[in-house]
């Protein structure tokens, strides 16, 4: 059951907590908007049309689903799709035009 009382001084509700300060990014998290903003710049930015094809290498500490991740969430914040392709040690990274696209999954329906 919740108490309520009358509180004699009113001044109360004038004092506010001040604001924490906001917490520094750990390590981790400022390499990876680090490297966002290494993909912004220099990769989805300089994608104009689909001659431009980049190359991304993977370093001994990257995770390939991460960085391809990364690239897909960067590209989709600018507003660009892009299409992905595995590279021996890494990634190539290109405008997504019809003949990039996945032909997975099911078929269209034929029209009749």
């Amino acid at each position: 059951m919740v108490k309520i009382r009358a509180v004699s001084d009113p001044s109360v509700m004038e004092s506010r907590p001040k604001p924490a300060k906001p917490r520094e990014l750990g390590p981790r998290a400022r390499a990876r908007l680090e490297q966002e903003r290494l993909f912004r710049t220099r990769i989805v930015n300089r994608l104009t049309d689909a001659t431009k094809v980049f190359r991304v290498r993977l370093g001994p500490n990257d995770k390939a689903v991460t960085v391809r991740r990364r690239l897909n969430d960067v590209a989709k914040a600018a507003g660009k799709e892009v299409a992905i392709r595995q590279a021996p040690d890494g990634f190539y990274v290109g405008l997504m035009t019809p003949e990039r696209r996945s032909r997975r999954g099911r078929r269209p329906k034929a029209r009749s």
